[in-house]
């Protein structure tokens, strides 16, 4: 897909693995939080079930997405309140990077992040200094054995429902659509029986830069720490 990192294919191919980490049930319930804080309604409210359907698939108790909606909705007495946050920072070779996290304690979050960034030759940004380099786009992985219906009469109907970019990725399809035609090309994919890999709202870099091999693996480490940190929901960045 134009524009679309290698980085963050990485991460959705690791999910199965990642599933088995401790900290993943966490970042499903703040997840769940934040989208719940809009409504705690899964059938109106389209963040919330995306959601819940993602903590499902990794097989969180229901118990456990319950009280996340009841934290969000603001049900849960004595619970400090979550926020999403946007953090802009370069990493090593100068790559700019988004970092998605949700927080009660955004001077926590600030203080580990400074902290992994630095270990690995990074550094926060000014406001403004990064974001500029991205778009938000919808983006949604379809596995290939999934597909029975021909190629062209798929991609047709996808593109009137609001694609605007159909590739392959290593066996996958990914889909991009502008944010608000989001939620319509998801509804398409169910009319059609298919069950996505992977979805969600990203930024993706409008031009992307070639690194060497050791700041590739450079890279790897810093990434593979912002995976294992609880706060982090996701990362994006314009290292080809």
């Amino acid at each position: 897909m134009s524009g679309h990192s290698k980085w963050h294919n990485i991460q959705v191919r690791k999910g199965a693995q990642d599933a088995k980490k401790a900290n993943v049930f966490t970042k499903y319930a703040k997840a769940i939080t934040i989208a719940a804080q809009k409504g705690g309604d899964p059938a109106t409210n389209f963040s919330l079930r995306l959601a819940v359907d993602k903590a499902r698939a990794v097989g969180m108790p229901k118990d456990n997405i319950d009280r996340a909606i009841k934290r969000g909705t603001g049900e849960l007495k004595g619970e400090a309140k979550m926020e999403e946050v946007l953090y802009e920072a370069y990493g090593p070779g100068g790559v700019a990077i988004l970092i998605k996290a949700v927080t009660d304690n955004k001077n926590r979050t600030v203080s580990d992040l400074k902290h992994i960034l630095n270990l690995h030759g990074g550094s926060f940004g000014s406001a403004g200094s990064v974001q500029w380099m991205f778009g938000q786009w919808g983006v949604v992985v379809v596995n290939k054995e999934q597909i029975t219906i021909n190629k062209d009469k798929l991609e047709l109907e996808l593109i009137e429902a609001g694609a605007e970019d159909i590739g392959d990725s290593d066996g996958d399809i990914e889909i991009k659509t502008k944010v608000e035609n989001f939620q319509k090309v998801l509804h398409k994919l169910k009319e059609l029986g298919i069950e996505p890999k992977d979805s969600g709202i990203r930024w993706i870099a409008k031009d992307t830069t070639e690194i060497d091999r050791d700041t590739g693996g450079e890279l790897g480490e810093l990434f593979t720490e912002l995976e294992s940190h609880d706060d982090v929901e996701d990362y994006f960045t314009n290292a080809e």
